[in-house]
C-alpha cells in the first residue's frame, strides 16, 4: 500500500466562488447515425443526473437533445460498477453508445477496452485533471464526495468519523457498496487518505460495520431513507444530494474529518466515454457535444445542482452560490485514479474481509 504522499496529491483548500463554466457547441440538425439510419443514442449512466420528478439535468438536457437533433436518448440507469459491468458483458455486442459514471470506473472502462477516442467540441475549455490525455473520456459535471444527515433528527452533523461509531448510529447508518457504487468506493477513498493508508481505513470500517444498515448497489436511494428519518447518516455527493435536498427538505451535506484534523473531499465527477464499436457512434459524437455545449453547462448547477466542467462561464445562479458556500474552507485533495485502477480489485477485497460483507 502506498503511503499518503505517494497515494494523494497535494492538498488544495477550495475556499470562496466555484466557477462554473462552459461554451457554445453547436449540434448538428438532423443527426441520423451515419452507420446505421437510426435517430437513435443509448447511454449507460450512474444515477444522480436524472430528476426523480423529471426535472434533473439529464431530462432537460436529453430533451432539448432530441428536439435539435431528432435523435431520441434511450436511458439505462445503475451503479457505476454495475454500468460498467453491463457494458462489459456485452463487447462482442455492444448496445451503449455513451457511457457516464464516476471514477474510477471510468478508467476501468478504459481499461477493459470498452472506449473509443473523442475529443467533443469544447474540451479545449475543460481542464486536463477532468479528461483523459488520449481523448477517452471526459468530465461532464464536476461533483465532490460528501455524507448527509438527517437534519430535523440529527440537527447539528456529525464533524468527524469517530463519532459516527457511537452506538445512537447503530443501525441508523449506511453507505453504498465500495466496487458496485461510484460513491461506495469513494467511501473507501477518503478513509484511505483520511487514515493515511489502506490498513488503518480498513480497521475504521471494521469498526463502523457494527453501526451499518447494510450493502446498498444505488447511492442513490440512500437519501429518501435519510430524508424520512429511517436512519441519521449516509454517504452521497454534492451534487445528487443538493438536487434531492429540493424535494427532501431533511437533508444535510456534510464532509467527515479525521478526529483532530479537517473536512475533507475530492472531486468525483461524472465522467463520460464514447463507446467502443458503439451502434450509433456518430450520435454519441454529437450528444458528448450537446453535454458540453454552452447552454447544457450553464444548467448544470440552476436545473443539476451540479459545477460545470468548463472553464469560461461563471454561474451566479441561487445554486451556485449556494453550492460555493457549502464548499468553502472544505480541503480537496486528488486521489491517484492510476493507482486506485489497477489495485481496486486488492483494496475491494480487503474491504470485504474487513466487515465480513
Amino acid at each position: 500500500m502506498r503511503t499518503d504522499n505517494r497515494f494523494f496529491k497535494p492538498i488544495a483548500a477550495v475556499t470562496g466562488c466555484l466557477a462554473l463554466a462552459a461554451t457554445v457547441t453547436a449540434c448538428d440538425a438532423g443527426g441520423s447515425d451515419s452507420a446505421s439510419g437510426e435517430k437513435v443514442v443509448t447511454v449507460y449512466s450512474a444515477d444522480g443526473l436524472k430528476g426523480e420528478a423529471g426535472d434533473g439535468w439529464y431530462d432537460k438536457v436529453f430533451k432539448d437533445f432530441e428536439k435539435k437533433t431528432g435523435i431520441k436518448v434511450k436511458y439505462v440507469e445503475g451503479g457505476s460498477g454495475e454500468m460498467v459491468q453491463r457494458a462489459a458483458r456485452e463487447k462482442s455486442n455492444t448496445q451503449a453508445d455513451v457511457i457516464v459514471t464516476l471514477p474510477p470506473f471510468i478508467q476501468q472502462a478504459d481499461s477493459k477496452g470498452l472506449l473509443q477516442a473523442y475529443t467533443p467540441a469544447g474540451a479545449d475549455m475543460v481542464s486536463g485533471a477532468d479528461k483523459a490525455d488520449d481523448g477517452k473520456w471526459i468530465s461532464v459535471v464536476n461533483n465532490f464526495f460528501g455524507f448527509i444527515h438527517n437534519k430535523k433528527e440529527l440537527p447539528a452533523a456529525p464533524t468527524t468519523w469517530e463519532q459516527l461509531l457511537d452506538g445512537k448510529y447503530k443501525n441508523k447508518l449506511q453507505y453504498s457498496t465500495p466496487g458496485v457504487a461510484g460513491d461506495g468506493t469513494a467511501v473507501l477513498i477518503k478513509a484511505m487518505h483520511d487514515f493515511g493508508g489502506k490498513d488503518a481505513a480498513l480497521e475504521y470500517l471494521k469498526k463502523l460495520q457494527a453501526n451499518n444498515v447494510g450493502p446498498s448497489s444505488s447511492t442513490s436511494k440512500l437519501a429518501p431513507k435519510v430524508d424520512k428519518g429511517e436512519i441519521l447518516v449516509a454517504n452521497g455527493d454534492v451534487q445528487m444530494n443538493f438536487a434531492q435536498s429540493k424535494s427532501m427538505p431533511n437533508l444535510g451535506i456534510w464532509f467527515p474529518a479525521k478526529e483532530g484534523g479537517k473536512a475533507t473531499t475530492f472531486a468525483l465527477p461524472y465522467a463520460a466515454g464514447l463507446m467502443n464499436k458503439a451502434p450509433h457512434t456518430e450520435n454519441g459524437k454529437k450528444l458528448l457535444d450537446f453535454m458540453l455545449s454552452e447552454d447544457a453547462q450553464r444548467e448544470v448547477s440552476s436545473i443539476g445542482g451540479g459545477f460545470t466542467v468548463r472553464k469560461d462561464v461563471k454561474a451566479t445562479d441561487a445554486n451556485a452560490i449556494e453550492l460555493a458556500k457549502l464548499m468553502n474552507g472544505v480541503e480537496v485533495f486528488e486521489p491517484d485514479w492510476s493507482d486506485i485502477d489497477q489495485n481496486l480489485t486488492t483494496y475491494v477485497d480487503g474491504w470485504k474481509a474487513a466487515t465480513g460483507s
